[in-house]
């Protein structure tokens, strides 16, 4: 990867829209070698996937809460069936598994409070391997990039 790549991927991040014609004047080349390296990059995994961006406010998701969770117990079938049940459950838009004194890190998305304490008794709460879990709710966003420094 070179500096023409980087150029490439620090666009794309900024704006995934832009045409391959766009994105060759940005980084001063012509569409056809822009078109393969983008491919490439592409093949190669580094461009992952392309994706938009939603007000999650005014979808009426923005009350974010992060949810440390800790198992009773944890083996592979366990953390498999976490990971399954997990990926199944619409509010919850990341899911990592930590080290510390809990298991797995949630972001969830959720209307309001109300919707979050019924999600935690019916939804969560459900889970039978979850030991304890604790919610801290986000007050303000003050960052929030999408993407990884290139």
């Amino acid at each position: 990867m070179d500096q023409i790549d980087l150029q490439i991927l620090r666009a794309l991040q900024q704006d995934a829209r832009l045409t391959h014609k766009e994105l060759a004047a940005k980084v001063n080349l012509s569409t056809t070698p822009v078109y393969e390296r983008v491919r490439r990059l592409e093949r190669q995994g580094i461009i992952d996937r392309y994706v938009a961006v939603l007000n999650a406010e005014k979808l009426n998701q923005g009350f974010i809460v992060y949810c440390t969770v800790k198992m009773k117990q944890l083996s592979r079938q366990i953390a498999d069936d976490f990971a399954r049940t997990i990926r199944d459950i619409p509010e919850v838009t990341e899911c990592y598994n930590i080290s510390g004194q809990y298991d797995y890190l949630l972001k969830i998305h959720a209307p309001n409070m109300k919707y979050y304490q019924e999600f935690v008794l019916n939804v969560l709460g459900t889970i039978d391997y979850l030991a304890s879990l604790e919610s801290t709710f986000v007050m303000d966003e003050l960052k929030h990039e999408y993407g990884v420094r290139v």
